[in-house]
């Protein structure tokens, strides 16, 4: 796999089966961008698990925080981590050893680890690299418009004459109701 450009199908695929997510380094402050990231992937419906060591057996944003992967009591589909890149070798060969192993590794902006990558694809493992769950999610379903994307500005603010409505793309687990 090039680790240096992802084809759209490859991301979604991935954000089309996953249903839950371990996000390895979650800070438990609201400003910081693993908060963001972890809040807005759980307000999609994806079951989300915090794993944090500082924080183990509180909770963030109602979802109880393990110290490691190996503590979490249910299957993970996908690890997300948002660590350095000097740290990711290990969260990779603990979550290689869970079982059932999770299907995805998913190393957030700016995190790569190309050895770590080549040790969980030889364990049958997908790995996404310097990408982020939440921003690719968006781009996919439109939620980010491409207004955002073209400018190299992602902004909150709706764009002005653009209407009122957004197109709506589901990504990520099925969460009941219609479409």
């Amino acid at each position: 796999m090039n680790h240096d450009s992802y084809p759209d199908s490859y991301i979604r695929g991935i954000l089309e089966t996953v249903k839950t997510i371990a996000m390895v380094g979650i800070s438990p402050k609201d400003t910081r961008p693993s908060y963001f990231a972890f809040k807005y992937l759980l307000e999609r419906g994806y079951r989300m698990i915090p794993v944090n060591p500082g924080q183990a057996g509180k909770e963030i944003l109602g979802q109880k925080v393990y110290r490691r992967l190996s503590e979490i009591p249910e299957p993970v589909d996908m690890v997300d981590i948002f660590r350095n890149s000097a740290d990711v070798l290990p969260i990779v060969e603990e979550a290689i050893t869970l079982r059932p192993k999770p299907h995805v590794i998913w190393m957030q902006l700016t995190v790569r680890n190309d050895e770590a990558a080549k040790r969980a694809e030889g364990a049958g493992l997908k790995v996404v690299m310097n990408r982020c769950p939440k921003i690719e999610y968006g781009r996919l379903s439109s939620e980010i418009s491409w207004m955002g994307v073209n400018s190299r500005t992602l902004s909150s603010k709706r764009a002005q004459g653009l209407g009122g409505g957004v197109q709506r793309m589901r990504l990520g687990p099925d969460r009941g109701g219609a479409a």
